[in-house]
């Protein structure tokens, strides 16, 4: 079959016995086919929230071959175990808004692999508070938004510039908001608008050398290992749900801006990761933390 016929669904629900038997009958009996299938159980610890999470990919026959068919279809399953369940078509490729300031290698990594078909996404806008990276955007044909923020700004003056990124969302259709080392901290009411649908990266091993030059904070510490963490963005600044780490080993010779070039490429992979894997409908929020399906 033609992927326009693949679908994902994506679950969570409290956990009770049952869960699978009913989604993977129900899609048995509609005449679809399984292809892959994860889950997970929050049981175990002081923190687990006792809810139950699932991503199927599964092909569809093509009567019903819709996101609105299936919904329909799943709309009993749903009620009965009170699942937050979503569809998502294969075929669709999400919208993408890479937001940029003045560092430029996450932007250029996200760029390339998206023109090399490595990140099935489509990126209708590139959003600045710097003019530094238009013509960057302009060598891949991606229209280019400078929206200055300069220092010292009223507060009057971030509010207006977050609503007009807000409006690029809105009419650009925007599915995920990526924060490619955008160095301007998001509004309560802007990251609340973004719930689950932007991912930023910290240049850091999260909780360590927050705020600024962390990697000259680290050399400072003699550090052995340097890190990044992409997580989603939420009010508490750099606290939000973490979707992937990744460290590399350093030692005393290497100097504060060495550092800061191997910790630009562990930027690099591990924003790419987290955008392809929420892209890819592998991350599911579960509280302060995510289930991811890799």
């Amino acid at each position: 079959m033609a992927r326009e016929h693949e679908f994902i669904l994506t679950l969570s629900c409290p956990d009770t016995k049952g869960v699978v038997y009913a989604v993977s009958g129900l899609l048995y009996q509609a005449g679809c086919n399984i292809l892959d299938s994860q889950q997970f159980g929050d049981l175990e610890g002081d923190d687990a929230t006792g809810l139950f999470f699932m991503r199927v990919h599964f092909e569809a026959p093509p009567h019903l071959a819709d996101v609105p068919t299936l919904e329909r279809l799943f709309a009993h399953v749903r009620q009965q175990y009170a699942m937050d369940a979503r569809f998502h078509a294969v075929a669709r490729r999400p919208r993408v808004l890479l937001m940029v300031s003045q560092h430029g290698h996450c932007l250029n990594d996200l760029l390339f692999r998206w023109k090399s078909g490595q990140l099935a996404v489509e990126i209708p806008a590139i959003v600045s508070n710097h003019p530094t990276f238009a013509a960057l955007a302009d060598s891949y044909g991606i229209p280019f938004h400078h929206l200055p923020l300069p220092a010292g700004s009223p507060p009057e003056a971030k509010q207006a510039q977050e609503a007009q990124v807000m409006a690029l969302v809105e009419a650009e259709r925007i599915d995920l908001v990526v924060l490619a080392r955008y160095m301007q901290i998001l509004s309560p009411a802007m990251c609340d608008a973004l719930r689950g649908r932007a991912i930023n990266i910290h240049h850091s091993f999260l909780p360590s050398f927050k705020g600024a030059k962390p990697y000259y904070q680290a050399h400072a510490r003699g550090v052995k290992l340097i890190g990044a963490t992409a997580h989603y963005v939420t009010a508490d600044l750099d606290e939000g749900p973490i979707i992937e780490q990744d460290v590399a080993r350093v030692d005393h010779s290497l100097s504060a801006e060495d550092l800061a070039a191997v910790g630009r490429d562990v930027e690099c992979v591990v924003l790419a990761r987290a955008v392809r894997w929420h892209v890819e409908h592998r991350v599911l929020l579960n509280g302060h933390k995510t289930v991811v399906f890799r």
